[in-house]
């Protein structure tokens, strides 16, 4: 236990400053990194053997030849459907089998016809649809360009940075034969068979196999994505720094503006400027770098290369075309799905912290929520719950009776989350440990007995999440008869996902550590997407596969989002944190993962009484709203700062809380489209160069822009509202602005900026209750915000809020809401489904209205009724009392 002592000491000694850089590798410090990185632009040793090209229906395929050492690989081409192509790089002839990524892609993309153009000898044409849009395969130096018409759109291998380093047998451990020795006349460096980072040691027995590809983007100076990191929306060029790096990291109190890995890695990519968007998607799952530069290409033209180093497995690269952001959601969400549409009650306000002590504690916390008025949805316990850290247990003395507090819960239409962690007590007598080794479900160490690592039980083993058994034991787990004390408002949080190992190397799991057939290098960035998934099947399994699941993770991978939600990790309680939460999570968004927040006030240090209400005003306004902070923290509840302070957070609450019907239509939307929920104003306005570098304002949806004031003792923020002829609204005052304008807004502490888009219309729920679920059958206020030709469109989506009914069975409402011709109208956008609300219309607001003479109400049955109605001439805002109409019908008001 000494040990074990001194490592959770380090851990919380660590966690006092800012993260110690020297814990991590530079890429100077990873082998292959470094190695690749030295390779020279404009030497490419690749090829293409023309003479061995072969065009089926799905693909054409092609032999690449290193002129170096004379190895060959296979090159495939796929024109898919939906505007993309595949190109997948492999060994033709490898020793061993190379790690391909699987159940990452929701099916095998279907595929269109290929067709040759034109041939010769140096080059080959290929039709990718349409008389415009060309492939063209160049043989010496081996490169690929995609056309449109005579515009070049991305250029593959142009630099010459190709590179494969095939399998092979180490020299001085087989003898080889002449062929093998032609194919090793590179001469070893460091670092090919055995690395050492500080004091840990990684074996390679198979030796040197990372890979390398360029891809150039002429006329691009804009690209994003790429999370997680702690940095703007907009990449910077790593040019004479390094390149960014996507590696699943426990990495305490991150830096900010810092390439550094963090918790999650997402491989997308996205390129913008005013004519395109495009994407490219690296499916690769190993330890991965990313160099951008950008600069001037032929003829002064912008340009952006892109380059992506991966330590081992294959090339497999999905160029998506776009040519619209929308269009680039789209195609990606068809590869990997799209954000699973959570519960609404997770859409709400969630109090967390590390942790609550007891039953009484968490009592104590519920009440004070209600004394003060603030309404909230979950409360979740951390890792003192449990017995001994141990998962799927309650700690005896502080929560004895854990179905009774999960009641009490339940009887306010309240919930739970508690945390479930991958890594597993050594400990004879705990059941859950002893099963999976029983049926062998831990990794393997590189002598095959179980690895062990230091975690927050001491001892630990790590289950094997790739193996599909032990996901379907690990769910069978989330059974009510299985996880004592639980019940149907307990869900799920999945930390230290990456795996975190204390007392491995980069806090994290050896590389040469065995699943199955394959090495952990292979398949690091999926662990915690295998995580998330197997319980998130827990909680779906467990209700009959009827309810839907909530599941949080902290490590993530490109399809993570099918399975639940991210938060943005270890935070300080600092103001450049705070700023910071926007552009992470709006870049988590672009690659598909909408459901994302950061923790509210700070995990690390203490937040002024500023910060934190500045913090929850931001909060309230991201996809994810959950409060957390550390064990050595000062308790932060929110009535704990003073009066005024409390009334403040109070607002920004409520104002999520009256918000959640238009949250959640969006969500709907999402788990439809691939359409991020939070986004760039570029998305929306791709053609206005003035968003492209915006970071501290964003959209929700389409229609309501946010620019939370993230900067200590504010007296005004500027707020760019786009789109030249359009309108916006001051959600607030009802103030009306013009599009394309830097807007200049004083602020007080009470100021959120907040702006709804002329033509838009919002439905609110404006009684806001104690929990979401508490407010199911209220009544909507409807936001009609005219646009410059008096009109404004809209949409309500309704169903039960938790179950899978409205997929399964239909049960929901979707209406379009329309005003035009001074008449706003409710019409069914799906007529075949079944559902009823209790719901009703009970106020219109119209914003940018003139007065009428009268208001009436017409419904489907024939009848009609006048409606009252208020006009204030100051603000131009129509206000209709009482409609008294039905959420789930069709009706109309007419303004006379």
């Amino acid at each position: 236990m000494c040990l074990y002592r001194v490592l959770v000491l380090s851990v919380f000694l660590s966690i006092t400053q800012a993260v110690d850089r020297s814990n991590f590798k530079t890429c100077d410090q990873s082998a292959f990194c470094s190695r690749q990185r030295a390779m020279k632009p404009g030497q490419s040793s690749y090829t293409a053997l023309l003479e061995t090209l072969e065009l089926s229906d799905s693909h054409l395929t092609v032999q690449l030849l290193n002129n170096n050492n004379k190895v060959l690989l296979l090159l495939e081409l796929y024109r898919l459907q939906g505007n993309m192509t595949r190109v997948k790089i492999n060994e033709l002839k490898p020793i061993k089998a190379r790690y391909e990524v699987p159940d990452v892609l929701i099916t095998d993309p279907p595929t269109e016809l290929m067709s040759v153009v034109a041939q010769d000898e140096h080059r080959v044409v290929l039709s990718l649809g349409g008389e415009d849009w060309r492939l063209i395969l160049s043989a010496q130096p081996f490169r690929l360009d995609i056309m449109e018409g005579p515009q070049v759109l991305l250029s593959l291998n142009s630099r010459g940075l190709l590179a494969f380093e095939q399998l092979r047998i180490r020299k001085d451990t087989a003898p080889t034969s002449g062929e093998e020795e032609e194919a090793e006349e590179e001469v070893d460096q460091p670092g090919m068979w055995e690395e050492t980072f500080k004091t840990h040691a990684d074996t390679k027995p198979n030796g040197p196999s990372s890979i390398s590809l360029d891809f150039s983007l002429p006329g691009v100076e804009h690209v994003y994505g790429i999370p997680e990191h702690a940095d703007g929306l907009r990449l910077k060029n790593t040019d004479g720094g390094d390149p960014y790096r996507l590696y699943n990291l426990d990495v305490f109190q991150y830096e900010l503006f810092n390439p550094m890995a963090l918790y999650g890695a997402v491989p997308v990519l996205l390129s913008h400027n005013t004519h395109r968007t495009m994407g490219l998607f690296w499916l690769n799952a190993a330890e991965t770098w990313v160099d951008v530069s950008s600069g001037q290409g032929s003829s002064e033209v912008p340009q952006t290369d892109v380059r992506w180093i991966s330590e081992s497995g294959i090339i497999d690269v999905f160029i998506m075309l776009g040519p619209r952001p929308n269009d680039v959601f789209t195609q990606y969400s068809s590869l990997t799905g799209t954000q699973a549409f959570p519960p609404l009650s997770s859409l709400a306000y969630h109090q967390c912290r590390w942790n609550y002590n007891d039953q009484e504690d968490v009592s104590a916390v519920d009440q004070g929520f209600d004394e003060h008025d603030i309404p909230y949805d979950f409360i979740w316990l951390d890792i003192e719950h449990t017995d001994g850290k141990r998962y799927f247990t309650w700690d005896n003395n502080k929560f004895p009776q854990p179905k009774d507090m999960l009641q009490g819960l339940l009887d306010k239409r309240r919930k739970m989350v508690t945390i479930v962690d991958p890594h597993i007590k050594v400990d004879s007598s705990y059941k859950i440990h002893t099963e999976i080794r029983s049926r062998g479900y831990y990794i393997k160490n590189k002598d095959g007995g179980d690895y062990e690592g230091w975690c927050w039980p001491g001892n630990a083993g790590y289950p094997d999440f790739t193996n599909p058994e032990m996901r379907k034991w690990w769910a069978s787990m989330f059974a009510y008869d299985q996880y004592e004390g639980s019940m149907e408002n307990l869900y799920t949080w999945n930390d230290m996902n990456e795996p975190s190992v204390f007392n491995g190397p980069e806090v994290t799991m050896h590389k040469d550590a065995l699943h199955g057939p394959w090495e952990h290098r292979d398949i690091h960035n999926l662990y915690g997407f295998y995580v998330q998934m197997a319980t998130a099947e827990g909680q779906i399994q467990r209700s009959g596969g009827l309810e839907r699941p909530f599941v949080l993770t902290r490590a993530f991978f490109a399809g993570s989002q099918r399975y639940g939600a991210v938060w943005t990790g270890d935070n300080a309680a600092e103001w450049g944190h705070l700023k910071m939460s926007i552009p992470m999570c709006l870049s988590l968004g672009l690659v598909g993962i909408s459901f994302c927040g950061a923790d509210v006030g700070g995990f690390f240090k203490t937040p002024s009484a500023e910060l934190l209400v500045r913090w929850y005003q931001a909060g309230a306004y991201q996809p994810f709203f959950r409060a957390h902070a550390h064990l050595d923290t000062p308790r932060r509840e929110p009535w704990l700062f003073g009066p005024d302070n409390t009334a403040l957070i109070r607002e920004a609450v409520r104002q999520r809380y009256t918000l959640l019907p238009y949250w959640y239509l969006q969500f709907y939307h999402a788990q439809r489209t691939g359409q991020p929920v939070m986004r760039p104003l570029w998305v929306e306005y791709p053609e206005d160069i003035a968003t492209f570098s915006i970071d501290n304002e964003f959209l929700i949806g389409r229609d309501l822009l946010v620019h939370p004031v993230t900067d200590e003792r504010s007296s005004g923020v500027t707020a760019y509202l786009p789109g030249n002829g359009e309108v916006w609204y001051d959600v607030h005052t009802f103030q009306r602005h013009d599009g394309a304008q830097n807007l200049s807004i004083p602020v007080t502490m009470s100021s959120i900026p907040v702006f709804q888009r002329g033509g838009s219309i919002i439905c609110r729920k404006n009684r806001v209750r104690r929990s979401s679920s508490c407010m199911e059958n209220d009544p909507y206020t409807l936001y009609v915000a005219l646009d410059s030709q008096g009109k404004a469109e809209g949409e309500i989506y309704i169903d039960d809020g938790h179950t899978f009914k409205h997929k399964t069975d239909k049960q929901f409402i979707h209406r379009r809401l329309s005003f035009t011709a001074n008449s706003l109208s409710s019409s069914d956008l799906s007529p075949d489904s079944q559902f009823t609300t209790a719901s009703w219309v009970e106020q219109v607001n119209i914003l940018g209205a003139q007065k009428p003479d009268a208001v009436t109400l017409t419904t489907t049955d024939g009848g009609e009724s006048s409606v009252e109605f208020e006009f204030d001439p100051d603000t131009a805002v129509l206000t209709l009392r009482k409609p008294g109409v039905n959420a789930g019908v069709n009706w109309t008001l007419h303004l006379r």
